[in-house]
């Protein structure tokens, strides 16, 4: 049985309508993925380049490092009786004087922690410390933020970054910081030069939270005087002294390159947490440029789904 002609050729059209049809559809679906595929790939481009990250930094300290109380590079010294609570370590360095528990062991100081004594431990803190990506890197990488007077007296100051000008001392009198409550309100201070405590001065952290951190990050030598209280993570490039009765309530003593010189001092680890908020990132004309070619791509998508 021969098929009828005139069936064919009168169905021709309505079968090439239909595979235009469907050759359209699969334009449109191929446009629609590559919009999608655009659209997602300008999110996470623009995210990256302009620093959507909602924690800049979450951590400073690497966990050996957190764990010592003093941390020196060339020699620990003490005079008096010292108490850490935290651990106590010296490297590259082999000389701690006047802790038990030593290999000098020679008091008076006491630790309530553990002695690291040009051990792995310890050269693995320093390397935390002052090591590529180490914290004082890391703390650098911060920014100036909000430069203040050299004397810190007086002030109140809520979690942030800033800069404290070298002078001849940079605290008179009493320092306040202040939390508002935030789990992990986290205070910077950028010391390009020196750390100088006067006699008797104070820093007072109050509603600090639970994870809360103060750093003070010290481009060469820091001096806490007599009887200062202080408070926070003291991460010096050079020395640190502690002079006859000043004490470290939360925080510690770690030295990069230098010496760590101790006089009856009480410190005690802790306020090494806390999350910076993200420093506002400009954005550069190659961004711009790359936000108009990305348009571009997803208007050619668009006029062939058309």
């Amino acid at each position: 049985m021969k098929p009828c002609p005139h069936v064919w050729k009168d169905a021709s059209p309505l079968l090439m309508k239909r595979n235009e049809s469907i050759t359209t559809g699969v334009h449109v679906m191929n446009a629609k993925m590559n919009t999608k595929r655009l659209s997602m790939l300008s999110l996470a481009v623009i995210g990256a380049l302009y620093g959507a990250s909602p924690a800049l930094a979450a951590s400073i300290l690497g966990s050996e490092l957190a764990s010592f109380a003093v941390l020196g590079a060339e020699t620990v010294t003490n005079t008096g009786a010292t108490t850490l609570t935290g651990n106590l370590g010296v490297s590259p360095g082999s000389a701690i004087t006047g802790f038990f528990g030593t290999v000098e062991n020679d008091g008076p100081g006491v630790v309530i922690g553990t002695v690291h004594q040009t051990d792995a431990f310890a050269s693995l803190a320093q390397s935390q410390l002052g090591g590529a990506g180490g914290a004082l890197t890391t703390l650098g990488l911060l920014g100036p933020g909000t430069t203040l007077g050299v004397d810190l007296a007086g002030l109140t100051l809520a979690p942030g970054v800033y800069t404290v000008l070298a002078g001849t001392s940079n605290l008179t009198g009493t320092l306040t910081l202040d939390g508002g409550g935030a789990a992990d309100a986290a205070w910077v201070f950028q010391m390009p030069s020196t750390l100088i405590t006067s006699p008797g001065s104070v820093v007072n952290l109050i509603n600090p939270g639970a994870n809360a951190g103060v750093y003070w990050n010290v481009g060469s030598s820091a001096t806490l005087d007599t009887t200062t209280s202080f408070t926070g993570n003291i991460l010096a490039l050079t020395d640190i002294t502690l002079n006859t009765g000043a004490t470290i309530g939360c925080g510690s003593a770690l030295a990069s390159t230098g010496a760590v010189t101790l006089d009856t001092n009480t410190i005690s680890t802790g306020c090494n947490g806390g999350i910076l908020p993200p420093a506002p990132v400009p954005v550069p004309a190659a961004l711009w440029l790359l936000g108009s070619g990305l348009l571009g791509l997803v208007g050619v998508a668009r006029r062939k789904k058309a």
